[in-house]
C-alpha cells in the first residue's frame, strides 16, 4: 500500500512538472497570423477529456464543420493540430513536406515498444531516407508488376475457399493479404492461418496497433513519465519485454534468409533483396530487418480490411454489385476469370475499389506528421513540434469534391458530373496517390501492390458471386450496421452476415479448375506451411 502511494505521488508529481514545462515553453505568435480556432479545453488538461477513447475522427468531423479545415487541440499542454480537407493536407503535408515529414517520437510505441527501430514511427532523419529508399526498391511499380503472378495464385486460393465456406470470410481475406506478404517478404507459403510463424507475426501487428493507439498509454501523454525508474513503471517493463519479443522475430527471419542465401537455396524475396544490396543502404542490420518485417505489418492488414469495407457495400448496394457483373461479363465473358490484362477495360471496378476507400477509410484518423519549424498556413500559426492530423474521414468527406458525401457512389469517379471524375477511363479512377494511402515523404510505400490486389478481388469476386443481406430464421432480412467498426488506427467492419453464392455451375467449375492448376503450379508449393 505504501508503494501504491509513494507511485501515486510520483507520477502526480511529474504530471504536473510535464505540464508546467509546455505552458512555459507556449511559443510566440508571429505578427499577422493567430492560433487556428478549436473547442475549449479545461484547465490544466486542455481537450484530453472531450476525445473520445474509440473512433476519435467521428468527433474530429463534427469539430471541423465547427471550426473549419485546421483546428487546435491542447492535450495536456502538447499541441495538436487537424486537417479536414484534401487542399490543406495537400499544401502542408505534400508541398511542404521537408517540414512535415517527421514523427513525434512517442515513448510507448516508438521507444519501449519498436526500440525507435520501426520504419513507421521514424523521424525525419538519414536513417528515414534510407529505409525509404529500400521500401522503394521493394515495392516501386515496376516491382509490384512483376508480384502479379503471386497476386493470381493468392486470389485464386482466396475465391475458392470463400465460395465453400463464406462465414469464414475475414479469415480468407486476412490469408489473402498475408499470404501475399508472407510470399513477397520471407520467400514462405502459408498453408493456413494456423501457421506457428505468422501467429508471431500477427502478434506483433496486433501489439502495434493496440499500444499506438491514441489513449492507450498514459506515458505517451505525459511523456515525462519516462524519467521514472522500471520498478516504478510498469508499463517499461511491460513494452520492453514486447519489443525483445519482435526484435528476435525479425532478427530470426533476417538471419534464416543470410543462411539460405549463403547456401545458394533462398527464394526470391525481399529479405533476399536486401541481403544482396545490402552495403548500398546506410542501415543498421537491425534497421533492414525491421524495414522488411514491418512491410509484412503495412500490408498484412490493411488490404483485408478494404475488402470487408468493399462486401459490407455490396450487401447495402446490390444494385452496384449487379452494375459490376454487367461490365465484367461484358469485357470477360463467362469462360474465364478476370485477370490484370482486363483491368484498363474494367472502370467500374476500380470506381468501386476507390469509393469503397473513400467511403470507409482503413486508417480513418489518419497517422500525424510533426511540424519541424514554425510555420503560418492561411493565416495560422503552426508551432515547431505540433502534431499535424490529417483526417481521412474528413478528408473524403467534403462536399465540395464530394457531393453528398455519406452516399456510397462510384458513379462519382465515372460521370463527368462530378468534380472527381477524370479521363481516360482506361487510366482513371486508380488508387495511385489517393490521400487514403496517406501524403508527401510518408506516402504508403506499398500502395502500387495495395491497388493491383484490390482491383483483382473486386473483379474476381464479382464475377464469381452474388452477394446479397441473409434471411434469417424469422423469415426477415437480417440487419446489417452501416457503422460498426473496430477501434485501433487500422480499422475494419466488425463481422456481418450475408449470403455469397456462386452465380453459375460453370463459373464454380472454373474456379475450382483454376484453383487445383494454380496450386500445382506453386513455385514454393514445397515451402508451404514452414
Amino acid at each position: 500500500m505504501a508503494i501504491s502511494s509513494v507511485t501515486l505521488a510520483v507520477f502526480a508529481s511529474l504530471i504536473a512538472l510535464s505540464i508546467y514545462k509546455y505552458v512555459k515553453s507556449r511559443p510566440k505568435v508571429p505578427q499577422g497570423a493567430a492560433f487556428p480556432p478549436g473547442p475549449p479545453g479545461k484547465p490544466l488538461v486542455g481537450n484530453l477529456l472531450d476525445i473520445p477513447p474509440v473512433h476519435s475522427w467521428l468527433r474530429f468531423k463534427e469539430w471541423a464543420d465547427q471550426y473549419g479545415p485546421l483546428f487546435r487541440l491542447s492535450l495536456a499542454g502538447r499541441e495538436h493540430y487537424v486537417v479536414s480537407t484534401e487542399k490543406a493536407a495537400n499544401v502542408l503535408l505534400r508541398e511542404r513536406g521537408n517540414n512535415y515529414s517527421s514523427r513525434e517520437q512517442m515513448p510507448a510505441a516508438v521507444q519501449l515498444l519498436g526500440g525507435s527501430l520501426r520504419p513507421l514511427f521514424y523521424p525525419h532523419d538519414n536513417t528515414f531516407r534510407q529505409a525509404r529508399k529500400l521500401m522503394h526498391l521493394l515495392c516501386k511499380e515496376s516491382a509490384a508488376t512483376s508480384y502479379q503472378p503471386t497476386q493470381t495464385l493468392e486470389s485464386t486460393r482466396l475465391l475458392y475457399d470463400l465460395i465453400r465456406k463464406p462465414d469464414d470470410y475475414e479469415g480468407w481475406l486476412m490469408r489473402y493479404s498475408s499470404g501475399l506478404i508472407f510470399r513477397l517478404g520471407f520467400g514462405k507459403a502459408m498453408k493456413d492461418n494456423n501457421d506457428p510463424l505468422l501467429k508471431r507475426i500477427f502478434k506483433v501487428v496486433h501489439q502495434v496497433e493496440r499500444v499506438a493507439s491514441p489513449g492507450a498509454y498514459l506515458v505517451d501523454t505525459f511523456p515525462i513519465l519516462m524519467q521514472l525508474p522500471d520498478w516504478l513503471a510498469p508499463f517499461k517493463r511491460e513494452l520492453k519485454g514486447l519489443h525483445a519479443e519482435e526484435r528476435d522475430l525479425f532478427s530470426t527471419l533476417l538471419n534464416d534468409m543470410r543462411r539460405q542465401t549463403e547456401q545458394g537455396k533462398a527464394p526470391d524475396c525481399w529479405e533476399k533483396t536486401y541481403i544482396e544490396h545490402q552495403k548500398e543502404y546506410a542501415l543498421t542490420e537491425e534497421h533492414g530487418a525491421y524495414v522488411v518485417g514491418t512491410l509484412f505489418e503495412a500490408g498484412a492488414g490493411t488490404t483485408a480490411a478494404a475488402m470487408m469495407s468493399w462486401l459490407l457495400c455490396m450487401v447495402h448496394h446490390p444494385e452496384e454489385l449487379r452494375k459490376l457483373q454487367d461490365q465484367i461479363d461484358e469485357v470477360v465473358g463467362d469462360s474465364r476469370l478476370p485477370n490484370f490484362d482486363d483491368m484498363p477495360n474494367l472502370p467500374r471496378v476500380r470506381a468501386a475499389a476507390k469509393e469503397t476507400l473513400r467511403w470507409r477509410p482503413v486508417t480513418a484518423g489518419g497517422l500525424p506528421h510533426l511540424s519541424e519549424k514554425d510555420d503560418v498556413y492561411d493565416g495560422m500559426f503552426i508551432p515547431a513540434g505540433t502534431n499535424i492530423h490529417p483526417n481521412q474521414w474528413a478528408i473524403h468527406r467534403e462536399p465540395a469534391l464530394y457531393p453528398d458525401p455519406e452516399t456510397y457512389n462510384p458513379d462519382r469517379w465515372l460521370n463527368p458530373k462530378y468534380p472527381t471524375y477524370r479521363e481516360p477511363l482506361t487510366q482513371f479512377p486508380n488508387l495511385q496517390n489517393f490521400s487514403c494511402f496517406g501524403f508527401g515523404r510518408r506516402i504508403c510505400p506499398g500502395q502500387h501492390i495495395a491497388e493491383r490486389s484490390i482491383h483483382l478481388l473486386v473483379a474476381r469476386i464479382a464475377w464469381a458471386c452474388n452477394i446479397k443481406r441473409k434471411v434469417g430464421k424469422d423469415g426477415k432480412l437480417v440487419e446489417v450496421p452501416l457503422y460498426d467498426y473496430v477501434s485501433g488506427f487500422n480499422v475494419q467492419p466488425e463481422w456481418f452476415a450475408f449470403d455469397l453464392t456462386v452465380r453459375s455451375e460453370e463459373r464454380y467449375k472454373i474456379v475450382m479448375e483454376a484453383h487445383e492448376m494454380e496450386m500445382a503450379a506453386d513455385p514454393l508449393k514445397d515451402r508451404r506451411g514452414w
